[in-house]
């Protein structure tokens, strides 16, 4: 009887183990995109507080925000077969992302662009379920029509201090950036071949290279076709367009379009393509 006794408990134990296991496995993120290009280092802060290292064919789960490094671009293609490429300086997150090829129903991909700057290809969800697709902002939320735009946020000035000349020559009159102090004795800053180009005003700026976008804040919503300039200024103004590129800049390094610059991640590398260099900070 004892015996049977144990055995009964053992038995339990092992389905309670089981059950655990399967709820963690229910819980689990989805992996939503891998990255495929990369030219400097790339941070993952997961949905449990840890910090993880990328590198190129590391997987990229739902929930999980982007830091890419001042000289990082990164390329994240997602199992719908969408492009982020994100820009140096950039804070993204996969706010959440579903996608099952057999269930359009459950389609969903909401991200978050919470500083820096990106360019978004439409995938097969796109495609299929337009309105699914969302990218918040600090000053607009923008939906697509099957495109391809660029995006950049630039947050409000610091405090005064030194002075900076933003560069407001395509922005419309009705909507002129206030010009804020910033670096000593009002200087601008010099690149390798003389001074460097004025920084973007504060706000969200838009360029729409194919298809169309619908941007959308407490000010109102505004449509952007394919060649068109759109600028936000805050939460509260409405969208506008802008008649000519207002300075966005979105080039890759040439190491970036070949694929190279970046280490290779174990997940999904084959044999002699490279050691793993994911690193997990807690």
């Amino acid at each position: 009887m004892k015996n049977l006794l144990q055995k009964c408990t053992a038995i339990k134990a092992l389905l309670f183990a089981l059950l655990l296991g399967a709820g963690g496995a229910a819980w689990a993120a989805q992996v939503a995109g891998m990255v495929t290009h990369l030219s400097g280092p790339l941070l993952a802060k997961k949905a449990d507080g840890s910090v993880k290292v990328l590198a190129l064919r590391s997987e990229i789960e739902s929930g999980d925000t982007l830091v890419s490094e001042k000289n990082t671009y990164a390329q994240i293609k997602f199992v719908d077969n969408s492009e982020i490429t994100l820009r140096p300086g950039t804070t993204f997150k996969v706010e959440n992302f579903s996608y099952d090829e057999n269930k359009p129903e459950a389609d969903n991909a909401s991200y978050s662009l919470v500083k820096g700057g990106l360019r978004s290809i439409t995938g097969l969800m796109g495609k299929r379920n337009k309105e699914k697709f969302s990218l918040k902002t600090p000053t607009a939320t923008i939906g697509i029509r099957g495109t391809t735009f660029v995006a950049q946020y630039v947050p409000p000035p610091p405090p005064a201090g030194i002075r900076i000349e933003y560069n407001t020559s395509a922005l419309p009159p009705s909507n002129p950036a206030e010009k804020t102090p910033i670096g000593a004795g009002g200087k601008l800053p010099r690149g390798a071949d003389g001074p460097a180009p004025p920084p973007l005003a504060p706000g969200l700026h838009l360029q729409v290279t194919d298809g169309a976008i619908i941007v959308t804040n407490n000010g109102g919503a505004l449509g952007f076709q394919a060649g068109q300039f759109g600028y936000v200024p805050n939460v509260n103004q409405p969208p506008v367009i802008v008649p000519s590129n207002p300075g966005i800049q979105f080039v890759p390094p040439p190491s970036f379009d070949a694929g190279s610059g970046g280490p290779v991640a174990s997940n999904g590398a084959g044999p002699g393509q490279g050691q793993s260099t994911d690193c997990i900070v807690r």
